[in-house]
């Protein structure tokens, strides 16, 4: 008998470990195939370019895969193609909100003819949203621990 999900601790989101594993796979995948309007777009969210903030791209949040998520502000960037199911979106949006996220839905068209703009609507986003946290990291190494305790050690 297989463990039994994580229950609010980790990244286990309350999936099975099976299933975070399938996700992740996805989502690898996803980053080394990234669509046309995902290229350009981390073109510009990619090494902190976009008013200094990190994002990540091709993220897994509980059941989902997120296209860009910049942590800090718990903002997720969507670039929806033609294949993309509005009812679906809008539920897997509200499950997302649910969990302290916040969605821009950004078309693949306004990526490919006006990735300023599409710059622009994210930075102003950012801007507004607070920040999930007041230091860099929300789980610092507690005071005195880390690379204190390793200097000087041979492994």
């Amino acid at each position: 008998m297989g463990s039994p999900p994580l229950q609010g601790r980790g990244r286990g989101w309350g999936l099975s470990t099976g299933r975070l594993a399938q996700l992740a796979a996805f989502a690898r995948e996803m980053r080394r195939e990234p669509t046309e309007p995902e290229k350009r777009l981390w073109s510009k969210l990619s090494r902190s370019q976009l008013g200094g903030y990190k994002f990540r791209r091709q993220t897994v949040i509980g059941p989902f895969i997120a296209d860009f998520l910049c942590p800090q502000k718990a903002l997720i960037v969507e670039v929806d193609g033609d294949t993309h199911s509005v009812e679906s979106n809008k539920a897997r949006d509200e499950a997302l909100n649910a969990m302290g996220y916040s969605i821009i839905r950004i078309a693949n068209h306004d990526v490919r003819q006006n990735i300023e703009g599409v710059c622009a609507a994210i930075l102003g986003a950012l801007q507004q949203a607070p920040d999930r946290w007041a230091s860099p990291h929300p789980n610092p190494s507690p005071e005195g621990e880390g690379l204190s305790h390793s200097q000087g050690q041979e492994f």
